[in-house]
């Protein structure tokens, strides 16, 4: 409910219109009323730009956030996000490829871009957890190997920049910054199905996450619980919903570390409560960033991408800090 607020409160945002507008856009466009009201093109702006973009935002919070929960306790790593498995750098690989390459064929599309990023990024899991396979799933095998391809994808990437013409050079770099310039209702639709399936099957593993966070493998098998099978499948949820996500809005990192750990210091591990909550505090990371982002420079928009790291850092270490004095105390 709190999300829906924000986000309804946002949409008028830098507008001359109270937040009303947006629930009157929302009352003509359902009741067929949209192309015949006073404030036809107004509403059309809320309806097509403005609420798909935040929506996006909080779609991307959640699933970022969330993900990065999850992959920080099936990993017992606070450092590890589902970006430390080079799912972001192969993502960024996958566009530029499209973006520098792909002239004048389905590649050279959104769509396109769009379907290579999630491809590369899909190609990265799999190698993942296949040479993991082979030494033997363990926390610290998946973060080592996930590291080895994060430079991997960022040396292809940065190839291929090298040989890029300037305007193309331009594209991808602004890729890579992440941001919510494209979104449409569509790319809302897409990403709001695949965070919501995935969802559903990770509160299914409330109690066996809580036990494999906090204690070793040996301890979750003589409970009952197979170590390996949810580490297997929840990852796989973790780096859906990324994939899915970045390959709509660009590489957006950070918020899949911060939010975990401010919500692990606010309301615990209890991952009934704490996964909702790191939820909840990545959508309003996000859309405080992408709001900031349009009006600190306006009429220039700065990526959401930039704004986050900005805003995170701070906060981060303000958490850290006050967190390592209330244990000393």
């Amino acid at each position: 409910m709190l999300i829906i607020i924000l986000g309804i409160c946002f949409t008028t945002l830098g507008m001359d219109k109270s937040v009303f507008q947006t629930i009157k856009a929302l009352d003509a466009y359902f009741h067929g009323t949209l192309e015949g009201s006073e404030d036809a093109a107004v509403n059309k702006i809320i309806l097509l730009l403005r609420l798909p973009r935040i929506t996006l935002a909080i779609l991307a919070g959640i699933g970022l956030s969330i993900a990065g929960a999850i992959m920080q306790s099936v990993t017992r790593n606070p450092l590890v996000s589902p970006f430390t498995l080079g799912i972001s750098s192969a993502a960024a690989f996958g566009a530029s490829i499209c973006i520098v390459f792909g002239q004048g064929s389905f590649f050279d599309s959104d769509a396109g871009i769009i379907f290579c990023a999630f491809v590369s990024s899909l190609i990265c899991v799999f190698t993942v957890y296949s040479i993991s396979n082979k030494i033997g799933i363990n926390p610290t095998v998946i973060v080592l190997v996930g590291i080895s391809l994060n430079y991997f994808f960022s040396a292809l990437t940065a190839t291929i920049e090298f040989f890029a013409k300037q305007h193309k050079l331009e594209e991808v770099v602004q890729w890579t910054f992440g941001t919510f310039n494209k979104s449409s209702w569509n790319s809302v639709i897409v990403c709001g199905i695949i965070v919501t399936v995935c969802l559903v099957f990770i509160f299914r593993y409330n109690l066996k996450l809580d036990v494999i966070a906090l204690n070793d493998d040996e301890t979750a098998k003589s409970l009952g619980i197979n170590p390996e099978t949810i580490r297997t499948v929840s990852g796989f949820l973790a780096v859906l919903i990324t994939a899915t996500i970045i390959s709509f809005t660009g590489v957006i990192g950070f918020v899949g570390l911060i939010a975990p750990h401010m919500a692990r210091i606010i309301i615990g591990n209890q991952h009934k409560y704490f996964i909702p909550f790191a939820g909840l505090l990545g959508a309003i990371l996000l859309l405080c960033a992408d709001t900031i982002g349009r009006f600190v420079l306006y009429p220039v928009n700065i990526p959401v991408g930039i704004i986050v790291s900005f805003l995170g850092v701070p906060l981060f270490v303000h958490l850290i800090l006050s967190a390592g004095k209330e244990s000393m105390n």
